[in-house]
């Protein structure tokens, strides 16, 4: 799971880095709002944001990447010395998940940054299953049209590259052997070959792009789709 950390203070960030990375998150540092809209936001499950920056404040960037229909789900927490209740209020009213104030316990921050990975998880999972879609970050399943986006891309799927994907994103990190997946997402009146799994594998990984190395070959057991 990718964490983005915006901070002017280097010094800062490669402790939240350190940290954060010691829970197994996978994290990416920008020392301004400007650096950090160079990234694909859009991939990221969480931004720790720090309010008081040079140019572009986190107040601004928050109210950005809120008014972007790409990126406005994702949660934000928002750090900063403004521990005053008008600065709280303000950041919550732009949408902020929660607010820390400096300076930091890492430990708060652990919980804090696990309860609203936790929150949005749950919430993200409720709003899909009414829209009957499947989302794993950039990746957009939708269940009634039958189509599969990357990036706001529609992806060029077979039937039973979009039966695969969709399988693997409604189960992340559990390992499937070729029997199971010839099950799960063939036709049962099509007889076809072990093989012909590892072939539209190899294809579907591909197809996603940078997904593609997620999803995992176990030797002598099958395939997962892994989560970062």
């Amino acid at each position: 799971m990718k964490i983005l950390v915006v901070d002017d203070e280097l010094d800062l960030c490669e402790i939240l880095q350190f940290n954060l990375e010691t829970e197994g998150y996978e994290v990416v540092t920008a020392n301004s709002a400007e650096e950090a809209f160079k990234l694909p936001l859009q991939e990221y499950a969480l931004i720790l944001l720090d309010v008081m920056m040079g140019e572009m404040s986190g107040f601004q960037m928050a109210r950005k990447i809120k008014e972007n229909p790409a990126t406005a789900q994702i949660p934000i927490i928002f750090i900063t010395a403004l521990d005053d209740e008008d600065n709280t209020v303000k950041g919550l009213n732009i949408g902020a998940d929660d607010y820390i104030t400096k300076p930091l316990s890492m430990k708060e921050v652990k919980a804090r940054v696990k309860a609203v990975l936790r929150r949005s998880n749950s919430q993200t999972h409720q709003r899909d299953a009414a829209d009957n879609k499947l989302c794993y970050e950039a990746i957009i399943i939708d269940l009634d049209t039958k189509t599969a986006t990357l990036d706001g891309e529609e992806l060029a799927l077979t039937k039973l590259e979009f039966e695969l994907l969709s399988f693997f994103l409604r189960n992340p990190d559990k390992v499937f052997s070729r029997e199971e997946l010839l099950t799960q997402c063939w036709p049962q009146d099509v007889y076809v070959l072990d093989r012909t799994v590892d072939v539209n594998i190899t294809r579907l990984r591909k197809k996603i792009g940078r997904y593609g190395k997620q999803i995992k070959t176990r030797i002598g057991y099958g395939y997962c789709f892994e989560e970062k």
